[in-house]
């Protein structure tokens, strides 16, 4: 008489150990792949692409993230962390002018090094709660900051968040449009705006340099050039 099997040997049986270290695996590669095309194209990124490029079928991606959103919340959590710690770091400053600016400058540098996330800082993701609940905490400390920078009378009394978003949407389309012909434009971008915040006599930080000519002509060249969505 043969032995009977264990509950996990069941012939042509996955173990369930086995079954959870593959769906973990598999997660992994998603969000490696989310990130990556994210980083470099933008959220103009179909699902099935991603799918591809972590080398999973539409049906695993769809089980481990069952809609945009939720892969979207997955990859972006570290940064939008960090957003949010930004402002923690803003309002340590002791010099409440100088937190401003710094905060500025590292959430614009935040947008040119993933262009994924600099979409994400322009767009809402109802459905992305823990995305969206980091945004809140973030938007809510950079009141403080605000509030901070007017009463030290460096920044201008005008000022209001809403120029945040402005500027993110600005700062957002010049990384696209600059892209890696020019991908310092944004700096100088923020350097200008910067300026038009401070109020009359209050040191500024240096204008960083402008791009050169030559490279700024093969950004407007490469926007002639349609970018197609992944699909």
């Amino acid at each position: 008489m043969s032995p009977t099997a264990a509950p996990d040997e069941t012939p042509g049986r996955v173990p369930e150990a086995g079954l959870r270290a593959d769906a973990e695996r598999n997660r992994d590669r998603i969000l490696a792949a989310a990130r990556r095309l994210y980083a470099g194209e933008g959220l103009n990124v179909s699902m099935a692409a991603v799918a591809r490029e972590a080398g999973v079928g539409k049906a695993t991606l769809s089980r481990r993230f069952p809609t945009r959103e939720d892969l979207i919340n997955a990859v972006f959590a570290d940064r939008m962390d960090a957003y949010a710690s930004a402002v923690t770091e803003a309002l340590a400053e002791p010099d409440p002018w100088r937190g401003f600016t710094r905060y500025i400058h590292a959430v614009c540098a935040m947008q040119a090094a993933d262009r994924g996330f600099a979409d994400v800082l322009t767009m809402t993701f109802p459905t992305a709660e823990a995305l969206e609940a980091r945004r809140a905490e973030a938007y809510n400390g950079f009141l403080e900051v605000i509030a901070r920078a007017q009463r030290s009378g460096h920044l201008r009394g005008d000022f209001t968040s809403q120029d945040l978003v402005i500027l993110l949407m600005a700062n957002a389309g010049v990384i696209n449009a600059a892209g890696d012909a020019a991908p310092d434009t944004w700096q100088r971008l923020v350097g200008h705006m910067l300026r038009s915040y401070a109020t009359p006599g209050t040191e500024v930080p240096p204008l960083p340099d402008a791009p050169a000519p030559t490279a700024l002509y093969r950004a407007m060249v490469n926007l002639t050039r349609p970018r197609p969505c992944i699909p």
